[in-house]
């Protein structure tokens, strides 16, 4: 089993910190590469760039929450759910379909099949 995960390139669990600027103000955030690189698929899917994306996750995350605890975490948890969402259907594969281009809800009402499918999987397996 482990072989699965420790077989992975050792480039992608290095941390990065870039500096991102969020509303005039530089911010550093220190993420692994395969963040990075998830971070830049989402944002290329909409015509951004990382700061890009990055000022708009925040903002809309103050706007909806007020404040932000531990934005590094936040977007760490953003691509685990761009990646079981795209899984499960509600985000398509195809790259050149922007994320702002689909319905939300429909998006969402995918959320909870990742979790099926996994379980059904482990009850055949077993």
């Amino acid at each position: 089993m482990c072989q699965v995960f420790i077989s992975a390139d050792p480039h992608l669990y290095e941390s990065r910190a870039r500096s991102v600027r969020l509303h005039g103000v530089a911010t550093s955030i220190k993420l692994e590469n395969l963040f990075w690189q998830v971070l830049l698929e989402i944002a290329q899917r909409d015509g951004m760039s990382v700061p890009q994306l990055c000022t708009k996750l925040y903002d809309e995350l103050v706007q909806d929450r007020g404040e932000v605890d531990n934005f590094a975490s936040f977007l760490r948890v953003c691509c685990g759910r761009y990646m079981a969402l795209q899984l499960s259907g509600g985000i398509p594969q195809d790259a050149s379909i922007p994320i702002s281009s689909l319905n939300a809800r429909r998006v969402l009402e995918t959320e909870g099949r990742a979790g099926q499918c996994l379980t059904q999987a482990r009850r055949t397996a077993a």
